[in-house]
């Protein structure tokens, strides 16, 4: 029995190994060979180029300036490499005396670990012309690689600053979202750049490599190029572009040119400045200085920067009266003022503009009329038709974080501050002052508007690659709203063509204009005010933001030029000028057929 057993024992104990055996020999075999693979083939991502940005023209507003980055081989820092990374840092410095020794270590340590096995970028840019001469001596040192890595430029610097935007380098967060830009580096942080970075940044190519035991690489198997080089066409014409934002040297505000269905030729924020800074990177001091000061020169003024419309919102609340509550023939008696809940609202002519309809009340900008109409209409219509309109949402403009605005209203009051609404905030509100806050483009909007009937999304874009982009429009108004559109078409003809009109003694176009000014308070005045000061008698901070915002040619609207001045008074004063010289280079580019 005791024979048995151990016969049996044996027998098992031999089973056993040979099926281990087989499991190890055969069965494994795939796995095994999975990891052999995995340490003798090796895949690595290539970085896309970042497609360029042209003009309408087809000149470059963002290029690829061609340089390239330095990377070290990993564990040179052990006690057995020591001496060959301090050999490899004195080369970099000698030969390249611009490179911080610092920095260079600094970078290499922050990713150095017994875990890496790739190369190590310790220089990210270094400029062709500076690079060619030692190139040939540094490629052949087998601890160092140089790798061909483009730096964005920006040829025009400061001109459209805010609405091309710039790229810098990726954070954690931007990773977090777009694993590409690990590979990458870089990205779109603002303007245009950002909008469309998923198109502009590519996709990565690949390859497919056998290294051996150290890491080096004997053959390429396979190769996929990178999808990059992607353009994107702006209908942006850089040199008007330029030309325009000249006017605008120790101003502070914004403009736009654009066509009726959306396109915008030109359009600037101010005061701006230089794109290149933020590719590298600034200096502590250079930021401060930008960040503090009361001109903001971050914000975007032409969709980030909220002011109250003033003036410039009469037409479109005229167009509401005459279709909502007034007719467009009743008129108003003004006197100067009136009183309303005891409170007197004065109209900007202290003696008044006497009777006056529709058509004076645009072409004089008469608030006495404004006043008793918004009474008649009320906030509930004035708001919701301001809405629908374009006021209080997104233009749709393929720019970042576009702001929306303030519409108020009793439903508006009651969420933000818990508070019942009054009649003199009707009454301000009609006038575009109080709580009302618009950006210059949702003006520039509603301007093409009237001009149309019809509502266009506004953008920057005219090709995407090869594919055109698409124009679209919102149909906004009512049967009858459309039918009164010829009457706030003549007033605001008349605001630039007639001797009475506001806009009238500023203006030399060669062009006929219609259009709207305004003159948007930033102070109160006291009820026990009797005389007012003159805008220049303010100081600048206490100074009105002067608004002009115009289509033309008249009878043919093709352009829309929206101008908004910070703390420059009367609109037609601080405007009419640069509108009229907008309009004239449009008729001399040929942009405009007279």
């Amino acid at each position: 029995m005791k024979i048995k057993f151990i016969i049996l024992l044996f027998v098992s104990i031999w089973l056993a190994l040979i099926v281990r055996v087989f499991f190890l020999a055969v069965e494994s075999n795939s796995y095994y060979a999975r990891l052999s693979q995995q340490n003798t083939i090796k895949h690595e991502k290539i970085a896309p180029v970042r497609g360029e940005i042209v003009d309408a023209k087809n000149r470059p507003i963002a290029i690829n300036k061609l340089g390239f980055k330095i990377e070290l081989a990993p564990r040179l820092l052990t006690k057995k490499h020591k001496n060959e990374f301090e050999k490899e840092v004195a080369i970099l410095t000698k030969l390249l005396p611009s490179l911080d020794r610092e920095k260079i270590i600094k970078n290499y340590k922050k990713k150095d670990s017994f875990y890496n096995h790739n190369f190590i970028d310790v220089v990210q840019f270094i400029p062709y012309e500076e690079m060619m001469p030692v190139y040939s001596v540094l490629n052949l040192r087998e601890n160092m690689k140089i790798v061909p890595a483009p730096k964005r430029y920006y040829p025009y610097k400061n001109i459209a600053a805010h609405m091309i935007g710039y790229v810098a380098r990726a954070n954690k967060k931007d990773i977090n979202k777009n694993a590409v830009l690990e590979l990458i580096g870089y990205t779109g942080k603002t303007g245009i750049e950002k909008y469309y970075n998923h198109y502009l940044q590519g996709t990565p190519g690949e390859r497919e490599i056998k290294v051996n035991a150290n890491n080096q690489e004997i053959e390429e198997l396979m190769y996929k190029s990178p999808d990059e080089d992607r353009k994107l066409t702006l209908s942006m014409d850089i040199e008007l572009q330029k030309y325009i934002s000249s006017f605008f040297v120790g101003k502070v505000g914004a403009f736009v040119v654009m066509k009726v269905d959306g396109s915008i030729l030109a359009a600037g924020s101010f005061p701006n400045y230089n794109l290149n800074i933020f590719v590298s990177g600034m200096s502590y001091n250079m930021y401060d200085k930008l960040s503090s000061s009361l001109d903001h020169p971050f914000t975007n003024k032409l969709t980030h920067g909220l002011y109250p419309p003033g003036s410039a919102i009469k037409p479109d609340l005229g167009l509401l009266y005459i279709t909502e509550g007034l007719s467009r023939y009743s008129s108003v008696n003004c006197e100067g003022s009136v009183v309303i809940g005891g409170r007197t609202f004065r109209c900007w002519k202290k003696r008044g503009h006497k009777h006056t309809n529709i058509t004076k009340a645009i072409r004089e900008s008469c608030d006495v009329y404004f006043y008793e109409g918004s009474l008649l209409l009320g906030n509930k219509k004035m708001s919701k038709g301001l809405k629908r309109f374009g006021f209080g949402k997104k233009t749709g403009i393929d720019l970042p974080n576009e702001f929306i605005g303030v519409v108020p209203s009793r439903n508006w009051k009651r969420k933000k501050y818990n508070k019942s609404w009054n009649i003199g905030e009707t009454v301000n509100m009609s006038i575009g002052q109080g709580d009302f806050l618009v950006t210059p483009l949702q003006i520039a909007q509603q301007t093409a508007l009237l001009a149309t009937g019809k509502l266009p999304t506004p953008h920057f874009a005219k090709l995407i690659g090869n594919k055109l982009y698409k124009n679209t429009f919102q149909d906004v108004l009512t049967a009858k709203e459309k039918k009164a559109l010829p009457v706030i078409r003549e007033a605001m003809y008349e605001v630039c063509n007639s001797p009475h009109g506001t806009a009238k003694m500023y203006l030399h176009s060669k062009i006929i204009l219609a259009g709207k000014t305004g003159t948007a308070q930033v102070i109160g005045i006291k009820q026990n005010i009797k005389k007012r000061k003159l805008e220049h008698e303010l100081s600048y901070y206490n100074r009105s933001h002067a608004w002009l915002t115009t289509y033309g040619p008249y009878k043919h609207p093709q352009y829309v030029v929206t101008v908004m001045i910070e703390h420059g008074g009367h609109g037609g004063h601080a405007a009419g000028k640069i509108v009229s010289d907008i309009y004239n280079k449009l008729l001399e580019l040929g942009y405009i057929k007279k």
